[in-house]
């Protein structure tokens, strides 16, 4: 029963995340007032408390060895791409994270969104929120395929 919890966790995080991150980009697609920025602060809250499930998931499944070995996950070629598409989201993820957090901070003292929120800006974050986006279903391909058997050095892989 485990394994499923541990799994479905996992499933949900990148559901989640997914559906949010895709929200954040399409809100910051519009002028950015209090309100258009409230609606993407609550969406990067969700695209991060679903990364830190799905990290802290996919560390335990790595780790509990609930369904395979560490050393069959370390030696998947899928794997080891789910993991570098992982790190370029984070990478990628680091310019708005930094920004959302200027940005909240004036919106709590009061600040008007006209003098710290600057609409080309607001447009890069959600074009990088749609890029994430990409990268999270490119993530998933890679998951099928190893979960299917594909992946590991050899014949068969």
């Amino acid at each position: 029963m485990i394994r499923i919890v541990a799994a479905a966790l996992h499933l949900l995080a990148l559901g989640l995340g997914l559906g949010a991150v895709l929200t954040r980009g399409n809100v910051l697609r519009e002028p950015p007032t209090a309100d258009s920025l409230k609606r993407a602060f609550r969406a990067d809250n969700l695209w991060g408390a679903a990364a830190v499930l799905w990290l802290a998931t996919g560390l335990w499944r790595l780790f509990g060895e609930l369904e395979k070995t560490t050393s069959y996950y370390v030696a998947n070629h899928w794997f080891l791409a789910k993991m570098g598409l992982f790190v370029l989201i984070l990478i990628l993820e680091v310019m708005p994270a930094i920004v959302l957090m200027r940005w909240r901070a004036a919106l709590r003292r009061g600040e008007s969104p006209a003098t710290f929120a600057s609409a080309p800006m607001a447009r890069r974050i959600a074009l990088l929120s749609h890029i994430e986006a990409l990268l999270v279903v490119a993530i998933i391909f890679a998951a099928c395929a190893m979960a299917r058997g594909y992946g590991i050095p050899g014949p068969a892989g």
